[in-house]
């Protein structure tokens, strides 16, 4: 078994694409402003290198769509925004991390006490 911050870094990987579908589900944001909204949880932030490959990996396999916007601080934005089926996607995803939520709480619960 790897070290416990390999351990870590392994499952924020696996949460990351849920955050940033979520991100985009409340409102069209483009890549900068995911990294920085993410940045404010210590366990999530992910740098540019992570976030926008991922951004382009969601688009090319149709869960975003792009469209560009003038920005008042600099050159066009491009923002992402979810697609329908973006959005199924983001309904499944959340099932699936609330009942994987849920069974590890159990577990934990339950194991910890006899350790105690």
């Amino acid at each position: 078994m790897g070290s416990e911050g390999e351990w870590g870094t392994q499952l924020r990987r696996g949460v990351i694409e849920l955050c940033i579908l979520a991100i985009i589900e409340r409102a069209p944001s483009y890549g900068y402003q995911i990294v920085t909204e993410m940045s404010g949880a210590p366990q999530l932030a992910s740098p540019e290198g992570t976030i926008y490959p991922l951004l382009r990996r969601l688009k090319r396999d149709g869960y975003v769509e792009t469209t560009w916007q003038e920005s008042d601080a600099g050159p066009p934005r491009q923002y992402y925004e979810l697609t329908d089926r973006g959005r199924a996607s983001l309904v499944a995803m959340r099932t699936e991390w609330r009942a994987l939520v849920e069974a590890m709480d159990g577990y934990l619960q339950r194991n910890g006490a006899h350790h105690a």
